[in-house]
Order: structure tokens, then sequence, then C-alpha cells
């Protein structure tokens, strides 16, 4: 499985962030690519509203799969 993070992932924040009153498992999405393993993560209410946009390293967030995995 390719786990690379690119543009339009949805990612959910692996830890609280108090400072930019984040949470762990709040979801997000990539908006931009920064610097290797760093990248802009635009999050989003019900209604669309981008209530907080930080930039955060990969280890910072895990991407979520919404189909099956292909397994070899």
């Amino acid at each position: 499985m390719d786990d690379r993070i690119r543009i339009l992932d949805v990612v959910a924040l692996m830890g609280d962030l108090p400072a930019e009153g984040l949470r762990r498992g709040q979801v997000g999405t990539i908006v931009e690519t920064l610097a290797p393993d760093v990248f802009e993560v635009e999050f989003n209410d019900n209604t669309g509203r981008t209530y907080a946009c930080v930039a955060l390293r990969a280890k910072q967030v895990m991407v979520l799969h919404h189909e099956p995995a292909k397994l070899a």
C-alpha cells in the first residue's frame, strides 16, 4: 500500500494541539505541501466553514481510507 500523503487526502490528527484549538481525531484535508513531510491541513466544520488551517508534519496525521485496501 502506498502511504505517501498527497494533496486532498483526508487525514485525522494524531495528537492534541491546544494552541490551535484542535483535538486528537479531528479530521482535516491536506491542501498544500510546504516541505518534505510538512503539509498545510485545513479543518472545516459540517457546513464547510474553515475553523483552522495549520502546518503539520506527516507524523502528526494519519491518512484515512474510504475504500478497501488492495492486498498483494
